[in-house]
Parts: structure tokens; sequence; C-alpha cells
């Protein structure tokens, strides 16, 4: 379970990242890459670029499961399993963005409430 960023750092790093998305992606659809580098290697971004570019990460996989399942429903595919993983992969990252979402305002409530 994915109780923090360093745990899910932890499972990112311990996952073979690249025969999963392998896995993952759409018949034909080279779009549905999940880029996860800068997990790994932060680079010189302020906390609102890192936090804006997670959400519009989140958001296209979201997409990404409308996609497939829109897919699925008009017949272009057939293949449940790649629906089925789209759709989780975007509900893992919609839970996770919501736990941070959680923990950072909890740590501002924290900080708001120390005496100076």
């Amino acid at each position: 379970m994915i109780k923090d960023v360093a745990s899910l750092n932890n499972v990112l790093k311990t996952a073979n990242t690249n025969e999963w998305i392998k896995s993952a992606e759409i018949e034909g659809d080279k779009s549905f890459e999940l880029d996860l580098g800068h997990i790994s290697e932060p680079k010189n971004r302020s906390f609102s670029e890192m936090l804006s570019n997670s959400i519009l990460e989140v958001n296209n996989l979201q997409k990404e499961a409308d996609k497939a399942i829109q897919n699925l429903v008009t017949g272009r595919t057939k293949n449940i399993d790649e629906t089925m993983l789209a759709v989780e992969k975007a509900d893992i990252a919609f839970r996770s963005m919501t736990q941070i979402r959680s923990k950072v305002i909890e740590a501002y409530k924290e900080i708001m409430r120390m005496q100076l």
C-alpha cells in the first residue's frame, strides 16, 4: 500500500516500468506511455510546476482510459484486458494524487498551527 511519496518512489524503483508500460499499450496507440523519469530524477522545478505536471499526467491517464473504453464499446478493439489495465492505471494514479493532496493539506495545516 502506498502511504506517502517515499513508499511510492520505492514501488516505482522496484517495478520494471518499461515492461509494464509495454504491456499497457493500446493497439496502435503509442501515446499511451507514462514518463516516470521525473520522479526518480528531480529537476530544478518549483513545487507548483511539479504539482501541475502531475495533475496533467493524471488527467492524460484519465483521457486514455476513456479512449480505451470508447474503443472497446465501439468495437475498434476487442481486448478487454488492455481496456481494464488503462482504467486501473488511471484509477491508481488518481487515488495516489488524492492521497498526496491530503498529505499536503495536513502538512499545511500543521505548519499553520506552529507558533513562531
